[in-house]
């Protein structure tokens, strides 16, 4: 015989009186004394399992009563609003905690009848203020002073025997048996003690969206419906689940009604299967176990359903499951956007049929800055950092503007907690506005010059560091430098990419500097990798490359990637009239709205991107290309884009930016950059070598590092040839040269001479 403990707490009521409330179960009792008390729901309790062969579920091994006083302003809620009054109350709120014999923690407020799980101990504390505020704070007035009229309460038990050998166990009994597909394929939630290491210290909660919750649970339990949670990325569709879960798994204690949930990942499903037919038996055993063990399937990423298992919707896993779901033998739960849920839809009706659909929007900001004042409370009270209210105000700012397309409070929870997680590697015990600023520029390279307000442009400086990079392109110099005006005045369009634009004109004349200037400007201030995306686009001259430019299927394309990995940053499309039509037809919706759908209805955003294409057309007509006196036929190379791009095209780009051919005076001051470049090569660097360059030397690299057709791109090769290669073995003879200055002169090769550095 096995016993199961009953926690009791019991008020003193009146003299002769006491007030019983058997915690776990819905009963409760006035006695004269606690003897009597006892007496009395102990026996009511053995005859109800005698009865019905059924027993109220138990889990805490040694309860605990603990008393927490939770402030709270009463309100007064009439049809034509809330009237909060002037008083703030101190409410007490009694207890019940401990541990489970499945590693994680259960706590109960008989009271409030909530209950709730949690695994971390130093949560404890948060989440009972949590829960307890929100029951509380829907209380009226005349509710909260019932709840004030209850006497110090004092911690009993009461035991309850139970045969574990009879036909009918409870379905506690039935989760530990051994479910060989389930666990194999899937987690368990919620989850053990042991899996929430490896987890986010951070509480699953799901602030201010108690209502989805409620409504997730009545579609589950109640209805027993098939139910797809659906809104943007960051509502928190996986925190309604998750609360929702746990709320079930809490309350249904019932033995022969204990739900069980199992977290699945699509591809698991297929990944191991080795010949034909292999993953539709998977299928079939996990939903004959998922029967047997009362269980609940909660697909991560459903929509990856619709593209595993075969070559397409029509003979995917979604499909096979279509009979389970329509015979109500499976019931299954997931999330997606409304994009992907379009998509699904179109791919495959029948399947979304099988589901209700729970749609969240986005909360209102003074929820969202509800739920950071929380998150920041909860950062205080557990992991004892403290976030200042600038910081929050400054995380709300940030991510509103530069990340559009995730949504309220999902990205500011992720971003703080990243801030959070930095804190905490450095020992710190703040988090305040140059931390969240600090953070924001490590994650977009971005420079603090846009995130913040109080930091004026300097408009020499921004000139200089183009003028400095870019030779003999005043024009482009001038766009370029209006588009950061533009964009730290906070007037460009959030809902497309920060700049699109295209560079046309001869070869070997600067585009590509341009495009790695801007990159470096807005981008090179934080990330690890420089942030320009150079795609060669004669790499996708054939139609049938496009699946290999954004992606088909499961396959994920070059451009895709590349802009997921790193969304801030200049995406440089080079030579973009040499790809295939179809091509310009993918990027219409790219270079107008800033996103790309696949047919998963998956999205890549482009919008903290600046898109640059570069061009030759027109270049083969000019009498001199890439070399002249005078600015290039800016007509031909125009009348040459527009006769080649359609109407469309043309009209969703920005900016057409014209460069000018270079002449004698542009070609020496580009070598004079690319020779000052070379002191910061490694190996100069590392002895401490300072390079100095005659005349002849420059004169000699800037006549035969241009040439007509190619423009000034020979000069780097000219550079390597001339300068690299000699200096290359005259250091290998003079391996101990160290502090020096090399003088470096030429006459019909390259003369190299050793000078200490203060001569």
């Amino acid at each position: 015989m096995r016993q199961i403990k009953y926690p009791l707490v019991y008020y003193q009521i009146q003299q002769d009186a006491l007030l019983g409330i058997l915690v776990g179960t819905d009963l409760q009792l006035v006695e004269k004394d606690l003897r009597s008390l006892k007496n009395a729901l102990t026996t009511y309790v053995q005859k109800q399992y005698k009865k019905h062969d059924d027993y109220w579920y138990m889990d805490i091994i040694e309860p605990r009563l603990k008393v927490f006083e939770v402030k709270i302003r009463p309100t007064y809620r009439e049809r034509t609003g809330s009237y909060p009054t002037t008083q703030v109350v101190k409410v007490p709120v009694p207890v019940i905690y401990g541990a489970t014999d499945q590693g994680y923690y259960e706590c109960y407020l008989p009271l409030l009848e909530e209950s709730f799980y949690y695994y971390d101990t130093r949560q404890f504390k948060s989440l009972v203020n949590y829960v307890a505020s929100d029951l509380l704070n829907r209380l009226d007035p005349e509710q909260l002073h019932r709840q004030l009229l209850y006497t110090k309460p004092q911690l009993d038990s009461i035991i309850l025997k139970v045969n574990d050998n009879r036909f009918q166990k409870s379905s506690y009994d039935n989760y530990q048996r051994k479910y060989e597909v389930l666990e194999r394929l899937c987690v368990q939630y919620p989850y053990s003690k042991s899996m929430r290491k490896n987890i986010s210290s951070f509480p699953e909660a799901a602030w201010e969206l108690e209502k989805k919750v409620a409504e997730v649970v009545e579609s589950i339990a109640n209805l027993r419906a098939n139910l797809l949670v659906v809104g943007g990325h960051g509502v928190g569709k996986s925190s309604v689940l998750r609360q929702a879960i746990r709320k079930l798994s809490s309350k249904s204690k019932t033995a022969n009604f204990q739900y069980t949930f199992w977290q699945l990942m699509s591809q698991r499903l297929t990944a191991s299967a080795k010949y034909l037919g292999e993953w539709q038996e998977t299928c079939e055993e996990m939903v004959e176990e998922l029967r047997s063990a009362n269980g609940i399937l909660w697909v991560v990423d459903i929509i990856r359903l619709l593209q595993t298992g075969g070559g397409g919707a029509e003979d995917s896993v979604a499909a096979f499951m279509l009979a389970f779901l329509q015979e109500g033998q499976l019931q299954m739960l997931g999330e997606v956007t409304e994009q992907e849920l379009e998509s699904m839809r179109r791919l495959l009706p029948g399947f979304v049929e099988n589901f209700q659909v729970i749609t969240i929007d986005e909360l209102p900001e003074n929820k969202i800055k509800n739920i950071l004042d929380r998150f920041a409370e909860y950062a205080d009270q557990n992991l004892n950092i403290k976030i200042s209210a600038s910081a929050l105000s400054s995380t709300y700012r940030l991510l509103l503007r530069y990340y559009p397309y995730e949504k309220f409070p999902g990205k500011a929870v992720k971003f703080l907690g990243q801030c959070v997680n930095e804190a905490q590697l450095n020992n710190s015990d703040h988090i305040g506005q140059r931390e969240v600023i600090s953070n924001f520029i490590t994650q977009t390279g971005m420079p603090e010059l846009f995130l913040r307000d109080e930091i004026l442009l300097d408009i020499e400086e921004l000139e200089h560091h183009f003028n400095s990079r870019i030779i003999g392109q005043p024009r482009a110099v001038e766009m370029l430098s209006g588009i950061v005006k533009v964009f730290k005045a906070g007037l460009n369009n959030p809902y497309k990419p920060v700049a699109t634009l295209l560079f046309a004109g001869p070869t070997g004349v600067g585009k590509t500097a341009c495009a790695k200037a801007l990159a470096e400007y807005f981008f090179g201030k934080g990330q690890k990798r420089f942030p320009l995306i150079r795609i060669d686009m004669s790499e996708f001259q054939h139609p049938w490359q496009i699946s290999r430019f954004i992606g088909a299927g499961r396959e994920v394309g070059r451009l895709v990637q590349d802009i997921r990995e790193r969304p801030f940053a200049v995406l440089l499309l080079d030579e973009v009239e040499k790809a295939a039509s179809s091509i310009f037809d993918a990027l219409l919706t790219v270079l107008d709205e800033g996103i790309l759908v696949d047919a998963f209805g998956r999205v890549t955003n482009f919008t903290n991107c600046i898109i640059i294409m570069t061009s030759n057309l027109g270049a083969s007509n000019q009498r001199s290309i890439g070399f002249g006196d005078t600015l290039a036929d800016e007509t031909a190379y125009l009348s040459a884009v527009n006769s080649f791009f359609r109407p469309e095209f043309v009209n969703r780009i920005d900016n057409i930016v014209m460069f000018n051919s270079l002449n004698q005076e542009n070609i020496r001051k580009i070598t004079l950059k690319e020779l000052a470049e070379l002191n910061d090569r490694e190996g100069f660097k590392k002895k401490n070598l300072e390079l100095q360059f005659t005349e002849k030397v420059i004169d000699h690299l800037s006549r035969i590092g241009f040439d007509e057709r190619y423009g000034a791109r020979p000069l780097q090769r000219a550079v390597e040839q001339t300068i690299i290669n000699p200096m290359a073995n005259w250091l290998l003879e003079h391996p101990h040269l160290e502090n020096r200055r090399l003088k470096l002169d030429f006459d019909g090769k390259l003369l190299i001479s050793s000078q200490p550095k203060h001569a």
